[in-house]
């Protein structure tokens, strides 16, 4: 038996800013998985850290195949961000964010076009050594 990580009240938050995909009519296809159990397989892989191939299809009712994929549509939909800013406005209005301790770090992010050109790079390489006579 496993814990119950996604209460009702924790997935009332989310549920309005999943898309709605219909299903075709004519061609089908197989039953998509819940959406619920998706994001139960997502924050426990995020949790524990284990692998997509690893995540136990039984567990949750969705394989971790699906989940990557959920997770990766939702961001794409902006799920993720909508959902930040919500959580940030409530804990705002209820005075608790507080940001006199928020660090901001962009060495992440990669140079476009490779950035600006600086000249030519010494070498690292072995050099000769001088002439001793």
């Amino acid at each position: 038996m496993r814990e119950e990580v996604l209460t009702d009240e924790l997935w009332a938050r989310p549920e309005p800013l999943i898309p709605v995909r219909p299903r075709r009519f004519r061609y089908p296809g197989r039953k998509r998985a819940d959406d619920r159990a998706a994001l139960e397989g997502i924050l426990y892989a995020v949790r524990t850290g284990i692998g997509w191939n690893r995540l136990p299809t039984a567990l949750f009712g969705a394989s971790g195949a699906t989940c990557r994929q959920r997770l990766t549509e939702w961001h794409e939909a902006g799920v993720w961000q909508e959902l930040h800013e919500r959580l940030l406005a409530e804990l705002r209005a209820a005075g608790l964010l507080d940001l006199s301790a928020a660090l901001v770090d962009s060495s992440h992010l990669r140079a476009l076009k490779g950035g600006t050109a600086r000249g030519r790079a010494r070498s690292t390489g072995a050099s000769p050594a001088r002439s001793t006579t």
